[in-house]
């Protein structure tokens, strides 16, 4: 099995803050999943889109596919993806996230090089960003049994788990402005997002 090559979009969630399904951005006359699975493309031999809506999705290249144990929250979309990957390491980012950090995945990909754990997890101040991170196949029975106890805080499990974290100073370094962590989470984060890439 390749240590290093699948890349998961979830695509999943209720969009409630937006009030339109996230799944459907357009950023510049594209769709923002689109331009995330090309710029993926680059760094990944294998890219899954996880969703609740895979009707949506016919005629992608892609693998395309459902949460195996639904309705509890992203950590759900990450035990799907990490069944169905084909690398020991697998790269979440969610669709909502327009800015994909080539230099920074490469920079995590050498962080796991040679380590005991099972993700590489960045710190903002004490707590977490649990995307544009990395987890492993080895993780799926840890999953399975936090969700069936209805845990489903990625927290929560990590805490149990041996992870490679990076601290905030050093993702600093690739990403200044904290850009590689945006989420678009309301019109508010769409617009103001719109408006600084037309500058």
């Amino acid at each position: 099995m390749k240590e290093f090559g699948t890349a998961v979009i979830l695509a999943g969630g209720k969009s409630t803050r937006m009030g339109f399904d996230k799944q459907f951005l357009w950023i510049k006359e594209r769709r923002l999943i689109d331009s995330i699975r090309k710029k993926l493309a680059r760094e990944f031999d294998e890219i899954i889109v996880v969703t609740n809506k895979t009707q949506y999705y016919l005629g992608f290249t892609d693998k395309i596919i459902e949460d195996k144990i639904p309705n509890k929250g992203p950590l759900s979309g990450i035990h799907a993806g990490l069944v169905e990957a084909s690398s020991k390491f697998v790269y979440f980012i969610a669709c909502d996230m327009p800015n994909i950090n080539l230099g920074y995945i490469r920079f995590m990909k050498g962080k796991l090089k040679h380590r005991d754990a099972v993700a590489c997890i960045t710190k903002y101040g004490q707590w977490i960003e649990p995307f544009n991170a990395f987890y492993s196949r080895e993780m799926i029975g840890d999953i399975e049994r936090h969700l069936m106890e209805d845990r489903r805080s990625v927290n929560s499990l990590i805490k149990k788990l041996p992870i490679c974290y990076i601290q905030e100073e050093e993702a600093r370094t690739f990403s200044p402005h904290w850009d590689m962590f945006l989420n678009l989470n309301t019109r508010k984060d769409l617009e103001d997002y719109l408006e600084s890439i037309n500058d």
